[in-house]
C-alpha cells in the first residue's frame, strides 16, 4: 500500500463541487447530485459520513467507490438494469434520471452491526420480523433477511420499518415491494458469490430503486464499502468461534473507532477525525477495491475537482 500518496492526498480530498453548468444541484452525505432533464450526473466526493453525519474526508474515498459501483453495476446488469450511461470521470457517474423509492434496501446476511446494537437493546423488534433469543454476534441467518429503512434527506436520520408499515405509508405498492425484494435478495446473492470467489464474505449492504415507466432500475451505489460490509472469509468460523470481531474492509471500521475511542455513536457534536485514522480508513477501501476487482488502484494525488472539470468538458458534459 503506498500510504506517501494517501497522505500526499489529504490536502487535495474532494469535499464539494461547484460545477452549476451541469444542472441543479442535490448534495447528499457522499455524492453531488446535478440534474438536468432526464439525465442525472452524480459526482462522488471524498466526504465520510457515519451514524447521519458527515465527519470527514477520506483519500481516494470518491474515486474507489464511483469505480467500485460501476464494476458491480457491469456485474449484475443480467438480474436487474441500473441507471449508469457513461463514466466520463473515476469520480463521476452520468446516469438515467429515476424516480426513486424513499426506501433503502437492506440486505443482510449476518447479525452484526447497527443490527446486532439494535438486538441488545431489543429495538430491533421496528421491522416486524421474528428473531429467537440468544443469537450470538456475527451469526449467519439461515437465509438472508430484507430490513427495510426510510430515505432520509440529508442533515435528518434514515428510520427502520416494516414491510406492512412501508406498504401503509404507500411508499411502495404491494406488486412493487414484491419486485424490489426479488431485486435485491438477487442482487446480493450474486454479489456473495462473486465475493465468495475473492475470498470476501458480502455480510450486507444496502440497496436502491428507482422506476422509468413501470421499469425498475438500481441507483445510486452498489456493493461497494460504504454501503455494504465486507469480512474476510476464510478468518470468518475462527474468529466467529473464539467471539473476536472479524476482519473488516468497508466503513464499520470508522463506526466502531468513534464509538470505542470517542464514545460517539451519533449524539452530539461528532468528534475530529485524526490524519491517521483516515489514512489507516483509506487503505481499508483500497484493499477492498484491490480484492473485489483483482487491479490495484493507481493512485496518483492531485486536485481531483481540477480533473473532474477536464473530463467532463473532454465529454462535452461542460
Amino acid at each position: 500500500m503506498n500510504t506517501s500518496a494517501l497522505h500526499a492526498q489529504l490536502s487535495h480530498t474532494l469535499r464539494q463541487t461547484h460545477l452549476p453548468a451541469l444542472g441543479s444541484h442535490y448534495q447528499g452525505k457522499v455524492r453531488d447530485t446535478y440534474r438536468k432533464d432526464d439525465r442525472l450526473i452524480l459526482v462522488t466526493t471524498d466526504r465520510l459520513s457515519a451514524f447521519d453525519h458527515v465527519l470527514t474526508t477520506i483519500p481516494f474515498k470518491g474515486e474507489v467507490l464511483n469505480r467500485l459501483a460501476t464494476f458491480w453495476f457491469e456485474k449484475t446488469r443480467h438480474i436487474i438494469p441500473n441507471h449508469v450511461l457513461d463514466v466520463p470521470d473515476p469520480n463521476v457517474t452520468v446516469a438515467r434520471a429515476c424516480q426513486p423509492f424513499a426506501i433503502e434496501m437492506v440486505v443482510r446476511g449476518y447479525l452484526t452491526g447497527s443490527l446486532w446494537r439494535d438486538y441488545q437493546k431489543g429495538t430491533h423488534t421496528a421491522y416486524g420480523l421474528p428473531f429467537p433469543e440468544g443469537l450470538r454476534k456475527d451469526e449467519r441467518f439461515p437465509s438472508p433477511l430484507i430490513t427495510p429503512s426510510t430515505k432520509a434527506e440529508y442533515g435528518q436520520h434514515d428510520e427502520p420499518i416494516s414491510e406492512a408499515a412501508l406498504l401503509a405509508k404507500g411508499l411502495a405498492s404491494p406488486r412493487d415491494w414484491a419486485r424490489l425484494s426479488e431485486a435485491a435478495l438477487g442482487l446480493f446473492a450474486e454479489g456473495q458469490r462473486q465475493a465468495r470467489e475473492k475470498g470476501l464474505i458480502l455480510v450486507d449492504t444496502k440497496y436502491e430503486f428507482g422506476k422509468v415507466g413501470d421499469e425498475l432500475y438500481v441507483i445510486d451505489e452498489m456493493h461497494t464499502p460504504d454501503s455494504s460490509r465486507y469480512w474476510v472469509a476464510d478468518e470468518y468460523e475462527a474468529r466467529f468461534a473464539k467471539g473476536e470481531d472479524q476482519r473488516m474492509l468497508d466503513k464499520e471500521n470508522i463506526r466502531q473507532w468513534l464509538i470505542r475511542e470517542r464514545n460517539f455513536s451519533g449524539q452530539g457534536t461528532p468528534p475530529q477525525i485524526p490524519n491517521e485514522v483516515r489514512v489507516e480508513l483509506a487503505g481499508k477501501y483500497l484493499s477492498a477495491y484491490e480484492r473485489i476487482t483483482g487491479s490495484a488502484l493507481p493512485l496518483e494525488p492531485g486536485d481531483v475537482h481540477a480533473r473532474i472539470e477536464k473530463n467532463l468538458r473532454a465529454g462535452r458534459y461542460l
